[in-house]
């Protein structure tokens, strides 16, 4: 019998891509918020986390085996002008939603982040202390903390995905593409690096993590340390676009953002020994989501 997952933030880019990439495996229900969206496969369900009881009630309804809580406010400069909201957000509802998993039995993910540390050392491992730099970062990591203090048996993943956007957001990687189709510049990072992870290998491997019973935190995040810059090259190698259209810029030198860590680089190491495989292989990651592209696959998120 298939296993039920029960996605918060089922309106995001991480949720809807996540629901479609394990349909065919689990009954998926998007757990939606302020935003209603009507999507082909995945039962949609307007839910609420302000209270435990609240949430409580969508368990008793829904009768999940695992919730993956998408749910969040990601938005660095927004979490910066609102730290109260980002805190409540990323920490208070996070924390009703773990209650009430407990409280009912049910499996628990807490999607986190990689603006946890300082950013001045690379791939950096789960023990590292964290040391965020902003209110996204000191929100998710608070987050975090009380989500794993509520039980041990939950599971933290630690990520930088992309993945096909829908109609009403974008993602870094469809700025990239539908840029250079339009024959329009990119302007992209040399000297701010990253692990990025597509969702459709991350949702599998948090997939694979759980039916081992995996529990606290783990990185699930590619495998090789790159620039902004050089995913914006590498994706328009793959998708046949003009590379001479990618600029190059600086982060260092755009002191009108707010303070992020210049290097967000994780090592996944932990997982991929947990799992006895490679996980994150970049080139292998934007050959799916070419693949994606040409199947159809993302003229079907932009249609949400």
């Amino acid at each position: 019998m298939k296993k039920k997952i029960l996605l918060t933030g089922g309106s995001g880019l991480l949720a809807l891509n996540w629901a479609f990439s394990i349909a065919d495996e689990f009954i998926v229900v998007l757990g939606l918020h302020k935003r209603n969206i009507s999507v082909k496969g995945p039962a949609t369900l307007l839910i609420d986390m302000e209270t435990v009881a609240g949430f409580e009630a969508v368990l008793q309804n829904v009768q999940p085996d695992i919730v993956i809580h998408c749910g969040g406010l990601a938005n660095v400069e927004t979490c910066e002008a609102n730290p109260e909201l980002a805190y409540h957000v990323n920490v208070e509802l996070s924390v009703n939603a773990a209650n009430a998993c407990k409280q009912q039995g049910v499996a628990f993910v807490y999607i986190s982040t990689d603006h946890l540390f300082s950013g001045h050392t690379a791939l950096v491992s789960e023990e590292e202390t964290t040391a965020p730099v902003n209110e996204y970062g000191k929100t998710k990591r608070e987050g975090e903390k009380q989500v794993l203090d509520i039980s041990e048996r939950f599971l933290s993943i630690r990520t930088n995905f992309y993945g096909w956007g829908s109609s009403y957001r974008n993602s870094f990687s469809d700025m990239i593409i539908n840029n250079l189709r339009n024959n329009k510049e990119v302007t992209l990072f040399e000297d701010f690096y990253y692990t990025p992870i597509l969702i459709e290998e991350l949702a599998q491997t948090v997939m694979d993590l759980l039916n081992k019973n995996a529990n606290g935190i783990y990185h699930v995040v590619g495998n090789e340390r790159i620039s902004k810059l050089e995913f914006g090259i590498r994706i328009a190698e793959k998708f046949e676009l003009d590379k001479k259209l990618i600029k190059v810029s600086r982060f260092a030198d755009r002191k009108d953002l707010v303070k992020r860590p210049a290097d967000l680089s994780l090592s996944n190491k932990k997982a991929s020994l947990f799992l006895n495989r490679e996980i994150g292989n970049i080139r292998k990651n934007i050959d799916s989501l070419y693949q994606q592209d040409q199947n159809g696959f993302a003229a079907i998120m932009k249609n949400i």
